[in-house]
């Protein structure tokens, strides 16, 4: 049987694609790392998704479980319906009361946290085991998160997966070459590239 191929993926460094970089700024950069954090790197934000996902709905129970202060948590709350991770949803009318659930965005989430808890689990253990374990209820196994290849099924490592250059960092830098310009650093490169995508954008709409 042959051995099935993955195509080999190509991408700068992190670390050099955020030089330079104000955190207010970083959904502003060419790099979906970056863009994710804007939304979900905040304090409390990714322990609101958790209970999200467990089951909390209601501020009382979000503030009761977390220890967050009102204000943060309000703060949070609002970014995540903004960001649409999170819907607000009226549960009382007189007066006014809400629930918060998570959209489509938002359960798009759930192997970033899973694979979070497993990392937790590996490397941040004090020595008592999992505080949770997580059981597959149509099999009926316990179950660790596996990050694998969509085209062959192998699992991903990370000396096995290079990335290349997206659409829009590619036709940024087409169009720098074509006007005999030189390339930016690399932290310079993912900002203009964003900006120039979306002034083009905004011209053809």
């Amino acid at each position: 049987m042959r051995a099935l191929r993955c195509p080999r993926l190509r991408l700068a460094p992190l670390a050099r694609t955020l030089n330079g970089m104000k955190w207010d700024d970083i959904n502003q950069q060419a790099c979906s790392v970056a863009r994710a954090l804007s939304v979900l790197g905040e304090r409390w934000t990714l322990l609101i998704i958790r209970d999200a996902f467990r089951g909390t709905r209601r501020f009382d129970d979000f503030q009761r479980s977390l220890g967050v202060t009102r204000h943060r948590l309000s703060e949070r709350l609002r970014k995540l319906v903004e960001e649409g991770v999170l819907t607000r949803v009226a549960y009382m009318e007189r007066p006014a009361r809400y629930e918060y659930r998570l959209t489509r965005k938002g359960l798009a989430l759930y192997p970033v946290l899973m694979t979070l808890s497993q990392w937790g689990d590996d490397w941040m253990d004090d020595g008592n085991g999992p505080p949770d374990r997580y059981r597959h209820s149509l099999c009926g196994h316990h179950v660790r998160p596996v990050l694998s290849c969509s085209e062959c099924g192998d699992p991903l490592r990370p000396e096995e997966v290079s990335a290349q250059a997206g659409e829009v960092l590619t036709a940024y830098t087409e169009y720098l070459s074509a006007r005999g310009e030189s390339l930016p650093t690399a932290g310079e490169l993912a900002r203009e590239a964003a900006r120039h995508w979306r002034e083009n954008r905004s011209e053809q709409s």
